[in-house]
């Protein structure tokens, strides 16, 4: 197979996941938070909790880690096949989406969602910490969508260039 068509492959495949999980995390971002804090902060938890256990095994995470697999390809290609132009444009596609969107999930989600995890029904410690929840679990996923929607932009400009 050409190198070339390889490339465009992978390049469209990464643009098309990245989008789709900015898709994903932008829904979040706009209208599933503000309405889990509209209600008892008791049912946020527990509605939050069943999105928590339910997307580890759902198709989600062959979209958003197979992405970031693809991202890492893309990344080497770029440096080890260093052309002007597109090279850029593909480094900046993996590296927001492996470090914004895919690490800062790891890194700060998926810490907030075991410790809400552990938390169990009403009571001032959990409305405490479901408050917090709102705020910067919202703040690290709005990160995660536009650095999403960045990386797929990047990865389109990319195959432009091919």
């Amino acid at each position: 197979m050409n190198m070339t068509l390889v490339l465009w492959i992978v390049l469209a495949a990464a643009a098309i996941g990245s989008g789709l999980v900015a898709g994903i995390f932008f829904a979040f971002s706009t209208f599933i938070m503000t309405s889990f804090a509209r209600i008892p902060a008791e049912q946020g938890i527990a509605a939050m909790n069943s999105i928590n256990v339910t997307i580890v095994r759902s198709p989600f995470m062959l979209l958003f880690v197979p992405t970031a697999v693809l991202c890492l390809v893309i990344a080497a290609f770029a440096f080890f096949n260093w052309r002007e132009g597109i090279s850029v444009w593909m480094l900046a596609g993996a590296v927001l989406y492996i470090f914004a969107s895919f690490l800062s999930t790891i890194v700060f989600n998926v810490p907030m969602n075991d410790a809400l995890a552990k938390v169990g029904g009403g009571g001032a410690e959990a409305t405490a910490l479901w408050a917090s929840y709102l705020k910067d679990w919202a703040w690290w996923n709005h990160v995660r969508t536009i650095a999403s929607l960045l990386a797929s932009m990047a990865f389109v400009r990319a195959l432009m260039l091919i």
